[in-house]
């Protein structure tokens, strides 16, 4: 028992030293303006590097994550389906469905869906 302790402790120091040395040596020292500037060909940028981005698309991500992960929880409802009692199974899916209902619903109140420019 004290040695898997022991080899757990040691694995982790050495995998944190190891994180610790590898980041100080990929620090660079110096730097450099046009290494750190946008290339065009050799001329100067004429505008910004970054483009302004659209939350629109951040949000639309982020809102099919969330009803993506609840439809895989959805998903092994199929094979308990053989295992459990009809009256639970039904009311465990109509659960899910009333969450996945209900958020689309806030979602589309709050005008989350709506795509305006």
């Amino acid at each position: 028992m004290f040695f898997m302790i022991f080899s757990a402790s040691l694995i982790t120091i050495i995998a944190s030293i190891m994180m610790m040395i590898s980041s100080i040596l990929s620090k660079k020292s110096f730097i450099d303006r046009e290494k750190s500037s946008p290339f065009e060909c050799g001329f100067d940028p004429k505008s910004s590097p970054r483009l302004p981005f659209s939350l629109q698309f951040f949000l639309i991500a982020v809102i099919f994550l969330i009803f993506d992960v609840e439809i895989t929880l959805l998903v092994p409802l199929i094979s308990i389906l053989k295992i459990s009692k009809i009256f639970w199974f039904w009311g465990i899916s109509s659960f899910f469905m009333l969450i996945l209902l209900v958020g689309l619903y806030h979602e589309w109140n709050q005008g989350a869906l709506e795509w305006s420019t």
